[in-house]
């Protein structure tokens, strides 16, 4: 009556099944082996995914895409190969870190680690150096097959917009939203995480897309 737009209500599944029409399906995580997924998950830290492809890219065509080719590949050589990852020297030492605690706990065998019950896994996980929430559950659901949902800066932004998280939250806060709302299956967690991804890079960016939202007549765009 007095001008304003009517804004229908969204549910997550709402959402995910909006994406997914106008996305298609994404077969999310891009990886060939679970440790590619391991190396994936702290190479994407705090850059694209772009960025991230060309640093293992570099790592296969060097044969150093294992546990042990990591250890004993001298630092500097290292750092170069996963140079356009971005924040190499940090990088580096993470998978470091990563590939002696597997040498040491479980003599490089993923197998073995897989057998370890989810709190469990969880907890090594974060034991790890450079090892932090999202990316300890990127590996429990894209390298284990877990059903954690992972919760990265796109979804802060993308629901914070929407109006159905607050990013201010803490990250197992909007976990656990995301959890109570939609079943625990790893298949929708992955494909769901995997639209976020190409939602938050193609259209709710910084500055976002919104003409070519599916999610524009439904999104009060909070904080934007």
């Amino acid at each position: 009556m007095n001008g304003e737009r009517t804004i229908p209500q969204l549910s997550l599944t709402d959402v995910y099944h909006l994406l997914r029409g106008h996305h298609g399906p994404q077969k999310w995580w891009p990886a060939d082996t679970p440790f590619e997924v391991m190396v994936g998950a702290i190479l994407v830290q705090r850059t694209t995914w772009a960025n991230t492809r060309r640093a293992i890219e570099n790592l296969k065509l060097a044969d150093t895409l294992s546990p042990g080719a990591i250890r004993d590949t001298q630092e500097e050589e290292l750092q170069k190969l996963i140079r356009p990852s971005g924040f190499f020297r940090s990088k580096a030492r993470k998978l470091r870190a990563l590939c002696e605690f597997l040498g040491e706990r479980y003599g490089d065998s993923l197998e073995a680690m897989s057998e370890r019950p989810d709190g469990e896994l969880r907890e090594e996980l974060l034991s790890i150096y450079g090892v932090g929430d999202e990316t300890a559950d990127d590996i429990m659901l894209y390298a284990f097959g877990r059903p954690l949902f992972v919760v990265d800066a796109y979804t802060r932004r993308i629901f914070g917009r929407l109006g159905l998280v607050d990013r201010k939250l803490k990250y197992t806060d909007i976990q656990s939203a995301f959890q109570d709302s939609i079943p625990r299956d790893v298949a929708l967690y992955n494909e769901y995480h995997g639209l976020i991804v190409v939602h938050g890079n193609s259209t709710c960016k910084t500055r976002p897309v919104c003409s070519e939202c599916p999610l524009d007549t439904a999104c009060p765009k909070v904080g934007v």
